[in-house]
């Protein structure tokens, strides 16, 4: 199917030799995706590609027409469908620029977001798009957040609860008890001496780079399924910019059938959760030993998706411990925190799994009008509403206030 698809869309066929080139359109043959990854700058895939929309349309056209397999125009060709999102996103490729930091970043993640949302209330079946610009707003808020915390380092104010925890539970139950804690937990609990600014702004802008990678691996291909349907995706199938899997889970969403739309659209949140950041959140989590370990727990702790039915990460597998004390008698300590870590690939993906995935497809199945007046709310709106600073110190003193020890 796909690769019938491909010849409608390209004119082009299966086994066709590369022609030679000559022109302008030369010299962007057979570029490296230097850039994929926008950890390694501002831009596009490559820095030599441009991002005009008329002059990369001109140029595919042109590789097109004169019979080239999409192998050798890929970069060409994922440059084309990543400016076309990003010029309707009203974003400016070229200088976007994860590394500057979230007030420099604000107005492109709200556009991005705003576009996801779009996308899913101009078409049903592209379920990832609709909740993932849902996330967006808490994913968003949190980060602004972050920087203000880091701008005026409360985030400081974590570390003297994390430790009285811990304290608390040496006291109570021992240090086989504490050992027992959330490593990231215990972290925080360490990390105020020796955490700065610089490594807040440093996981900050390790974070947004995850964003754009989202972003730029995904509606490329989101808009060539919409632009020129399946023979478009295809298309880029054959470029080497979408696996088989992939290919398979466009077919699926492209269906009509429910249980499909929906298989697709998971694998596709796979391929985002699984192999676009996954190496990058274990990096953040790494970031400096306990830094890294504390920061990824307290978003774990801080998160609140506003997909309805989602219960918070922190409320995902709570704290609840048990050990034989020395007199024979059994003790559990209780708390209203995490024992996971979202920054672990197969922990978040469990979570997302058993709570993200089925209550939004229940939305999108079910309530799609409840749906719709949700992502029609403002974007700027949802963005604000969603900002948990003011949740994650009084969340940790709760947890102290509550800490509950059962003995039998």
């Amino acid at each position: 199917m796909a690769v019938v698809a491909t010849l409608a869309f390209t004119g082009a066929t299966a086994t066709a030799q590369p022609a030679r080139a000559a022109g302008p359109l030369e010299q962007y043959l057979g570029l490296p995706l230097t850039n994929r990854d926008a950890a390694h700058g501002p831009g596009g895939v490559n820095p030599k590609l441009p991002t005009d929309k008329a002059t990369l349309r001109t140029l595919v056209n042109q590789a097109r027409e004169r019979g080239l397999a999409p192998s050798t125009y890929q970069a060409l060709l994922f440059q084309y469908w990543l400016v076309e999102a990003t010029t309707t996103a009203g974003i400016d490729l070229k200088t976007w620029n994860p590394r500057a930091g979230v007030t420099a970043n604000r107005s492109n993640l709200i556009k991005s977001y705003r576009m996801y949302e779009n996308l899913q209330l101009d078409h049903r079946e592209l379920q990832w798009a609709g909740m993932a610009g849902m996330v967006g707003a808490d994913f968003g808020g949190g980060l602004e957040d972050f920087e203000l915390a880091t701008n005026i380092y409360d985030f400081a104010r974590l570390q003297p609860i994390a430790n009285a925890i811990v304290s608390e539970t040496n006291r109570t139950l021992g240090p086989v008890f504490v050992n027992k804690l959330p490593s990231g937990l215990r972290a925080l609990a360490r990390v105020g001496a020796v955490i700065s600014a610089a490594d807040l702004r440093h996981i900050q802008a390790d974070i947004l780079v995850m964003q754009k990678n989202i972003f730029s691996d995904l509606m490329p291909l989101h808009f060539a399924y919409v632009r020129g349907g399946l023979p478009a995706v295809a298309e880029m199938h054959q470029a080497g910019i979408a696996d088989d899997e992939i290919m398979t889970a466009w077919e699926q969403i492209a269906s009509g059938r429910p249980a499909l739309v929906a298989a697709g659209n998971a694998r596709l949140l796979k391929r985002e959760q699984g192999e676009v950041i996954k190496d990058q959140w274990d990096a953040v989590r790494h970031y400096k030993g306990d830094v890294g370990e504390a920061m990824t727990y307290a978003t774990t702790l801080a998160g609140s998706p506003s997909v309805a039915g989602v219960v918070p990460p922190r409320s995902f597998h709570s704290l609840q411990v048990s050990d034989r004390l020395p007199d024979g008698r059994t003790a559990t300590l209780t708390l209203p925190l995490p024992t996971w870590n979202w920054s672990v690939y197969p922990e978040r993906w469990d979570y997302i799994i058993s709570q993200l995935l089925p209550k939004y497809a229940n939305l999108v199945n079910n309530k799609w009008s409840t749906l719709q007046a949700q992502l029609r709310v403002p974007y700027e709106q949802q963005f604000e509403s969603h900002r948990p600073l003011w949740n994650i110190a009084p969340t940790l003193q709760s947890a102290l206030d509550t800490m509950k020890v059962t003995i039998k």
